[in-house]
Formats: C-alpha cells, sequence, structure tokens
C-alpha cells in the first residue's frame, strides 16, 4: 500500500475522529476504487459540479462515504477542514451522502436504489433530446459503485434486467466485493456465487479484478465499455478494513460509535504500520 492510500485513509481516520463514530471496514474497501476513478478515470469539475458534460458518479453503498468525502475534498469539491466535522451536528457531511454536497450526485445509503438510478440517468444522458454529447466519449458515462451484500436486494436485479434490455454501454457497476455484511460472511447470509455469471445472464460484459490493486483497476477502467453495447460491470475482489490488521474482515466494525482518543491513535498507529 503506497503513501497515497495511505494518505486517504488517514482522512477517513480524520472524519471518525471528529464524529466518534463511521462506518470504517467497508469504506477502507473502497479507498483504491475510489482513488483509480477520480485520479484517472472521472471527467468532472470541482469548481462546476454540475457541469453537464461531466461523468456521473453514485456511491449506492452510501454509508461508504468516508472513503468519497476523503476523495471528494481531495479533489477541491469543498475544503478539507470539513472532514473534521463528520457527523456533526449541523455539520454537512452526515452518516450518508446528500445530494447538497458538491460533487455527491444523489442522496444514498438506502441499499438497493444506486442501480435503479443510474440506469435512469444513463438512459437520460443517452436520449437524442438531452444533447449532451463529448468528443472523447459519445455520451456522459455513469458509474455506480455498489456493496456486494447490497445485491441481495431485489430492485438491484430490476435494474440490471433493465440495464441489458436497453444495451446501456454508457453504464458502468462496480462492485466492492469484499464478502462481508453487517453480521457475517456474505457466503453464509446470502452465498452470490457464481456472482459474474449472474451477471452476464442479465445482459452485461464482466470481468473480475484486484479492487485494491490501482494498476490493474486503472488498466480494466480505461477499457470501459468492456463490450460495444453491453452494460459493464467490475467485481473488484476487496478487504473490508483494508490497511488496519486488527479490524480487518471483523463485522463489528462494520459501525463503531463512542470510538476514544485511544481507539483514533490506535487506528493511526496500525495504518502507518501496514506494508
Amino acid at each position: 500500500m503506497d503513501e497515497r492510500s495511505k494518505y486517504l485513509r488517514r482522512l477517513v481516520i480524520r472524519q471518525l475522529e471528529g464524529g466518534r463514530r463511521g462506518h470504517l471496514g467497508g469504506a477502507l474497501s473502497l479507498v483504491e476504487i475510489l482513488r483509480v476513478l477520480y485520479d484517472d478515470i472521472l471527467i468532472f469539475n470541482p469548481k462546476n459540479p454540475k457541469w453537464a458534460r461531466r461523468d456521473r458518479f453514485i456511491l449506492s453503498k452510501g454509508h461508504g462515504c468516508p472513503s468519497l468525502y476523503a476523495i471528494l475534498a481531495d479533489k477541491g469539491f469543498f475544503p478539507r477542514s470539513y472532514l473534521s466535522t463528520f457527523c456533526q451536528s449541523g455539520a454537512m457531511l452526515g452518516g450518508h451522502p446528500e445530494h447538497n454536497i458538491p460533487g455527491v450526485e444523489v442522496s444514498t445509503g438506502s441499499l438497493g436504489h444506486g442501480l435503479s438510478i443510474g440506469v435512469g440517468m444513463a438512459l437520460a444522458l443517452r436520449h437524442p433530446s438531452s444533447l449532451i454529447t463529448r468528443s472523447i466519449f459519445t455520451y456522459p458515462r455513469v458509474f455506480v459503485l455498489m456493496g456486494d451484500g447490497e445485491t441481495n436486494e431485489g430492485s438491484v436485479w430490476e435494474a440490471a434486467l433493465s440495464a441489458g434490455k436497453h444495451k446501456l454501454s454508457n453504464l458502468m457497476v462496480i462492485i466492492d466485493y469484499n464478502k462481508m455484511q453487517v453480521y457475517g460472511p456474505t457466503a453464509k447470509v446470502q452465498d452470490l456465487e457464481p456472482f459474474s455469471d449472474k451477471w452476464k445472464a442479465f445482459g452485461f460484459a464482466a470481468t473480475e479484478v484486484d479492487g485494491h490493486d490501482t494498476k490493474e483497476l486503472k488498466k480494466t477502467l480505461l477499457g470501459l465499455p468492456l463490450e460495444k453495447n453491453k452494460p459493464s460491470v467490475i467485481i473488484c475482489h476487496t478487504v473490508k478494513g483494508k490497511g488496519i490488521k486488527q479490524i480487518e474482515n471483523d463485522p463489528s466494525w462494520h459501525h463503531k460509535r463512542g470510538l476514544t482518543d485511544e481507539d483514533i491513535k490506535s487506528l493511526y498507529k496500525a495504518l502507518e504500520k501496514y506494508a
């Protein structure tokens, strides 16, 4: 794990230090995915977050928002000082993203809804009446990042059927497949395998990558869409709590509250020791 990945994780811990609570495990599994998206893939303008020709990004897994806030602050959508106000009364940054935050397209956190919204956006953006085209890509793209446990929801597969029907090649689905849900492994709660084959059956082009390997992520994301006239899904194999050994794959760290100064110091210390 290089210095940039550690830096972004420090920004995540900084939020928990301010709010004394948060979904740390599921936020840390997202860091490299968001890093590559915002460093190398997405077209956006932090000075004009609603620029018509931007790519749209939806964090359907809304509880992973500390990592999204970290990268948005890093890119200049809002001051980094806001991170210390996370989950405090009257502050902008809450425990789930809201559309009033610069850089956040839609309010999310009610799991299973992000893909449906993304399908609607992708359809609208390619409709002739939208008049939004770009020289690099035919249409602005829509990226939807979901959690693996979230795909237990039936609404996800209804949206997937619609995306496949409409051949939404400007829709890119990314799955944070950390294999842990709120209270245990996905294999025990609701087994998803054969996961890739399910998406293919719904009309998607699918591939699998190491969700913490930035080079592999960048190569795959730059190759989107995976197939012409199909929506794409990238299944990212990740580790819940990645970067802090004592919380990796521990479902008790799905969400923590009442964190003490010692807890925070321990998190920072473990991160710096991580190879």
